[in-house]
């Protein structure tokens, strides 16, 4: 009891806190006691202080091994405000200078520092593992330990490197500290550290403030997340884009249209990028439009929204990355726009890595995209994947479980699923299983001469997403797992086989549909977010209707009621023909009352440069000229394609597009010099002489002509070589 007394007090003296948080004071205790020590807690859930204090309270010096250099500075920052001294804390990395360095290791050596932190790259610096062998060390620290794994969402090979440097320097306690880890990303960092035997403090990763919904992408999403920023005056929100290019475009439009963005992406100099941080955690904008380079670390409690422009690659960084709202416990809404071909694309990107490395890769997506495209409960899947169980029937706090979809039996559909993965001896991946259950003579099916089981082509009755939603389905259930170690193999659960014996009712919900060609998506945001109601012209309006029912003599509400007005600060009616679309206003009320209203409306509309939902038309950034002129100018210069989108942040197919868009409209480029660099002369002619013949330039027809043989990028290049000198 004592010592519980005394870490309280300690906890009060040093942080302020009164009352520790979860599973704080135990994994505290534990690292006092010497004990290695993993520590796995959700994004704000007060992960720092598992070595905050403790490095306090313990002789010598602690080493915290952190893979950002803003993460450092900040956490610095931090500890040095809860301390008298500037020296309780300290960082090393390459952007101290000699003197910098040398004070920074006068403090640890004179006792004053208590903290160091340290980038996984400079710790495996000869000079630096020579100063350590000489410092104190109380224990190290690995904070976003799920960097060491590959299977985690934001891997770093050196991290793989630190438990050797550790035996070099001084053996000491560990403790590993990440806010997603699947079970075997968990188990692969235990084992790269060393650290089978620690005590693991898990926390629940449910967040139930969060409102989870996945959106249909469409032609008009930048429409979309304009509209829904507007309805979000005045609160903090980030934007999450998988390409650089998409970052500084998106922070510009939104910009354009009146929003307070920065852009945040780890190709802009630091001081830019940390100007652009900062300017949001001190409230002077509200909206950051980023790549996954921001976050780590990032403490700001009151983020309201999280949207995801692209579809993340994996669940551990959605999982992450949406964890940085309503870290307050408030409000926090997560939407993520979702088409398939944007998978289609990111498994592109992933062409040319180690066949190993495509595999987890593929998996990653995999799991993905089955979040995306599921009826059940969103938080229930995400929990599962993380490896807890979500008891609850409904969450009531994400899209599907706000409009549920009817249950449909499947008893029969599940006994064939689980007595084909019992054949296949726990030995095959699902879409395996499901080509054996449609029939499909692949050559993996060839090979293993499946079209000859039982089961071969009894599941045509449904269609290969129904047997998808199945598998899914059946995994949540507990009657199936997945061998992630083994790049996905379907394992028969007890709890499976003991369904085969003994089976009963199993209902399933069909997966959401999402139309590749539909280009409108005008569903409102749901789980308590607003209808996109401008706060602005609603007040205004109350105003105009109270003054009126003073002069009429009548209560405001028979003039209009709040709904309507509520509509009309969301649709800006600026004629009487329009006003009459809103519910509760007839002919008669608008031709009575409404002339005032729409004159009011209108000038709104003018003065604040609002795009109405009629007539919205997100105002693009005209300026492109900038970045085609660069483009022009750097192929006139014979600069390598590669080289010139490497210099502007962009990926190689996004630069084919700008280079497309900037042929397309008339101007005449050579890309001779870097066509002849990586390709063979017949093959640039094979490709010419299609497009010369062929009636379409189109992608589709091209690549099912000639895709057996070429690649897609092969193909585009050529076709500009095409366009350049035919058409301009």
């Amino acid at each position: 009891m004592a010592k519980k007394d005394f870490l309280t007090e300690e906890l009060k003296k040093h942080f302020g806190f009164d009352t520790f948080k979860g599973n704080q004071e135990a994994v505290i205790r534990n690292v006092l006691d010497g004990r290695d020590t993993f520590v796995l807690m959700p994004t704000g859930g007060g992960k720092s202080l598992c070595y905050q204090l403790p490095s306090l309270l313990m002789q010598g010096t602690a080493i915290v091994i952190s893979p950002l250099i803003a993460l450092m500075k900040n956490q610095v920052d931090a500890m040095r405000s809860f301390s008298e001294s500037n020296g309780v804390a300290h960082f090393i990395n390459s952007s101290l200078n000699k003197t910098a360095i040398d004070q920074v290791k006068e403090d640890i050596l004179g006792g004053k520092t208590k903290l160091l932190y340290v980038a996984p790259e400079s710790l495996t610096k000869e000079d630096n593992i020579e100063f350590l062998r000489h410092v104190n060390v109380s224990f190290y620290a690995v904070d976003e330990a799920h960097c060491i794994s590959e299977w985690g969402h934001d891997f770093r090979p050196e991290y793989r490197r630190i438990r050797p440097i550790i035996n070099e320097i001084v053996q000491r306690p560990v403790i590993a500290l990440t806010a997603t880890a699947t079970p075997k990303v968990q188990h692969d960092i235990q084992k790269n550290l060393g650290m089978m035997d620690a005590t693991v403090f898990k926390s629940s990763f449910n967040r139930p403030n969060l409102y989870y919904e996945v959106k249909q992408k469409t032609n008009d999403v930048d429409k979309d997340i304009v509209r829904f920023i507007k309805g979000q005056h005045g609160k903090s929100g980030i934007v999450y884009c998988l390409s650089r290019k998409k970052v500084e475009d998106f922070a510009e439009i939104l910009k354009t249209n009146g929003i307070n963005a920065l852009p945040y992406h780890a190709g802009m100099d630091s001081q830019t990028r940390t100007g652009n941080q900062d300017a949001f955690l001190m409230e002077k904008v509200d909206i950051i439009v980023a790549t996954i380079a921001f976050g780590m670390g990032i403490d700001k409690p009151d983020v309201r929204y999280v949207i995801h422009y692209d579809i993340p690659k994996s669940l551990e960084g959605y999982y992450q990355e949406t964890g940085r709202a309503g870290r307050d416990g408030g409000e926090g809404k997560c939407i993520v726009f979702y088409v398939n071909k944007d998978l289609q694309k990111l498994e592109k990107f992933m062409q040319g890595k180690p066949i190993s490395e495509q595999e987890i890769g593929k998996q990653l997506l995999e799991e993905t995209k089955a979040y995306a495209e599921t009826s059940v409960c969103r938080r229930k899947v995400l929990l599962h994947y993380f490896g807890e169980e979500y008891t609850e029937e409904n969450c009531g706090n994400c899209d599907n479980c706000l409009n549920p979809k009817k249950q449909v039996e499947a008893k029969e559909l599940l006994i064939t699923v689980l007595e084909t993965v019992s054949i296949l001896k726990d030995k095959f991946k699902s879409d395996h299983v499901i080509n054996i259950l449609l029939g499909k003579e692949t050559s993996e099916i060839i090979s293993y001469e499946h079209q000859d089981l039982e089961m071969f082509g009894t599941g045509t009755d449904e269609d290969e997403k129904t047997w998808n939603t199945v598998i899914r389905q059946a995994m949540i259930a507990g009657y199936l797992d997945k061998d992630i170690e083994n790049y996905g193999l379907l394992k028969l659960t007890p709890a499976g086989r003991k369904y085969l014996e003994k089976p009963s009712s199993f209902k399933i919900t069909k997966d959401n549909e999402f139309d590749e060609d539909d280009a409108t998506d005008e569903t409102p945001v749901r789980g308590g977010a607003s209808c996109a109601v401008d706060p602005v012209l609603y007040s205004i309006m109350k105003d105009l209707r109270k003054k009126l029912s003073k002069k009429l003599d009548v209560p405001p509400y028979v003039i209009f009621q709040d709904p309507s007005l509520e509509a009309m600060a969301t649709t800006y009616p600026i004629t009487i023909e329009e006003l009459q679309n809103i519910p509760g206003v007839g002919a008669g009320k608008a031709k009575r009352y409404g002339q005032e209203f729409v004159g009011l409306i209108k000038r709104h509309v003018i003065e604040n440069e609002i795009e109405r939902p009629e007539d919205l038309r997100v105002r693009t950034v005209a300026n492109k000229s900038k970045l085609k002129v660069f483009i022009v100018q750097s192929i006139d210069r014979k600069v390598a394609l590669d080289d010139i989108a490497t210099t502007k942040g962009l990926e190689f197919s996004e630069l084919l597009d700008e280079i497309e868009a900037i042929v397309y409209s008339g101007t005449k480029i050579s890309i001779d010099y870097f066509l002849m660099d990586v390709m063979d002369e017949e093959h640039i002619e094979e490709i010419y002489l299609y497009f010369k013949e062929s009636e379409t330039d189109g992608m589709k027809e091209a690549i099912d002509e000639l895709g057996n043989t070429y690649t897609e990028e092969e193909i585009r290049l050529v076709r500009i070589k095409f366009i350049s000198e035919m058409a301009n």
